[in-house]
């Protein structure tokens, strides 16, 4: 089990600028990942669909999920990225070392 902190966060990247849009931390790779699909969700509903299709695909893939939170309960990071016309949205998980 894990027993160092999870830092996660949600940044957009614009041509010019890159904002942090949450972060937080968490010991509990379950809350980690609950995050990263609520934060996944957020974002999905403000692109256009085309845009928005890759991240409503991965709110689905339970197999997926479970890949995710292995990987945060071995100590491996997580991202997962999206695009628009604009911007670039990254979510990012970490465990600390």
């Amino acid at each position: 089990m894990l027993t160092r902190s999870i830092h996660y966060h949600a940044t957009v990247h614009s041509a010019r600028r890159q904002f942090l849009l949450a972060a937080d931390l968490t010991r509990n790779p379950r809350l980690a990942l609950r995050w990263l699909r609520t934060r996944a969700h957020h974002i999905a509903t403000q692109l256009d669909p085309p845009h928005a299709q890759p991240l409503r695909h991965w709110l689905t893939d339970e197999a997926e999920h479970e890949h995710v939170l292995h990987r945060l309960v071995r100590g491996h990071p997580c991202t997962l990225t999206a695009y628009d016309d604009e911007a670039r949205y990254v979510l990012h998980t970490e465990p600390t070392r």
